[in-house]
């Protein structure tokens, strides 16, 4: 055999068989965006470095802006094709409102919980702020301006407004369109189907940058803020986050365990990486297409999933209107040395659970704010007084929201015999593959 010949079976050196650089997992990435971000945050506060904080301020703000840029056209395709795609699954009405009956449980749960932490740790006392540090917004939400904002003037205004709650409103109002009429809608179905991919593809483009968003957003917080502002505010920056923390990893896994008999710990192992993401973004819409993915991976059905997950991105928000809007209301009668009642405290949870889509799934809950304010009748100046933290409690709030988006559908899938429990048993904190099709069955 001559030397050059070599066996028939034998397999050519692959030219990737060398070095390779080991792929980093996704939350291994967001955390070291946060620790990178900590430490320029620091920096730049500490030597006063002027460009450092300006190149911060950019790179998280191109961040969320190129989130924002897909927010309306994402939100209305996700809608209105995740009403249509109710057709394809059996007992529709029934998961939707089981669905819509545990938002408002977790809902009351997590106001409850709220108002507790707020009557118990007294977060307006002590803090050396007075009713002049405050000032009124430039525009109060009120139940007339929710009432009558819901329905659009034109089809235009809602879009280049970003007004998300007349965006839904146009969705649903297309889509059962859609349904109605039947086959001859079908071509605009599958036009908007498409769309919907064509925007999801392009938004999972902008997630894989949430690491080098992270850098950003964190360090230009601990730049801009440091502890200076923070320690004002201690009592109440506490009790958001424990007030979070108590729903997130308390109650939830408690329902998980109790109402849907499931292991907390495989939720949080499939969950985990739309939870940072919220986390880092403060965007709940932005974070849409992940959570839908991840509650894909733990069982839930895709048609269900379709649309449970951008239902809840726009009306399911324990951490914004839940948890902050009760503890906030309490700081800023105390501020004012208003006393509260019982009444108050059930106009606090009514608000919570009929008013949440006001919050509507983007960055910030001061629309929520001043809807608790004025209902309560409390000053508008209190929102003056929590607009400079609020970046630092949206973090936690929005990572509360989002867990709550994927929990709420996983359980009713459970108790509704649908849940693909093997998927759940084995989902896994690793990285969410690029989705295709992630809101449209197949």
């Amino acid at each position: 055999m001559s030397a050059n010949t070599t066996p028939a079976d034998a397999k050519p050196a692959s030219p990737k068989s060398g070095f390779r650089i080991p792929k980093v997992p996704f939350w291994a990435q967001i955390v070291g965006g946060l620790v990178l971000g900590v430490l320029l945050g620091w920096l730049a506060r500490s030597q006063d470095i002027s460009w450092l904080v300006t190149t911060l301020d950019k790179i998280g703000g191109i961040f969320i802006q190129l989130l924002k840029l897909a927010v309306a056209p994402l939100v209305f395709f996700a809608i209105l094709v995740s009403i249509t795609n109710l057709r394809k699954v059996n007992n529709a009405a029934r998961l939707a409102t089981r669905t819509l009956l545990w938002f408002m449980i977790t809902s009351l749960i997590a106001v409850a919980i709220g108002l507790v932490i707020g009557l118990v740790t007294n977060p307006g006392a002590g803090t050396g702020l007075t009713p002049k540090d405050g000032g009124k917004p430039d525009h109060a939400g009120s139940w007339i301006d929710f009432l009558t904002g819901i329905i659009p003037t034109d089809v235009i205004t809602p879009f280049t407004q970003l007004n998300v709650l007349q965006i839904v409103f146009m969705a649903a109002v297309a889509g059962i369109a859609i349904l109605q009429i039947g086959e001859k809608a079908k071509p605009i179905l599958t036009l908007s189907e498409s769309i919907l991919e064509l925007l999801q593809k392009a938004l999972w483009w902008v997630i894989k940058l949430a690491p080098l968003g992270t850098v950003g957003l964190i360090g230009y917080a601990i730049a801009t803020y440091g502890w200076d502002l923070i320690s004002k505010y201690a009592t109440f920056t506490a009790d958001i986050y424990v007030g979070c923390a108590l729903v997130l990893f308390g109650v939830y896994p408690l329902l998980l365990a109790t109402v849907a008999k499931l292991n907390p710990v495989q939720f949080f192992k499939g969950a985990w990486p739309a939870i940072q993401l919220a986390f880092v973004s403060r965007s709940s819409v932005g974070t849409m297409p992940l959570t839908q993915k991840v509650t894909e991976r733990l069982g839930v059905p895709k048609e269900y999933a379709s649309f449970s997950v951008p239902f809840g991105a726009t009306t399911k928000m324990d951490g914004c209107a839940a948890i902050y809007p009760a503890i906030a209301a309490i700081f800023v009668a105390q501020i004012f040395d208003i006393n509260l009642g019982i009444g108050d405290y059930l106009l606090i949870a009514f608000v919570s659970v009929v008013g949440s889509a006001a919050t509507a799934g983007l960055t910030g809950a001061t629309v929520m704010l001043t809807l608790t304010l004025s209902t309560l009748g409390l000053p508008m100046e209190g929102v003056g007084l929590l607009l400079a933290i609020d970046p630092i409690l949206d973090m936690m709030r929005t990572a509360t929201n989002v867990a709550g988006q994927a929990l709420v559908p996983v359980i009713v899938s459970a108790r509704e015999n649908i849940l693909d429990r093997e998927a759940y048993d084995h989902a896994t904190s690793s990285p969410v593959d690029e989705p295709q099709q992630v809101a449209v069955a197949a």
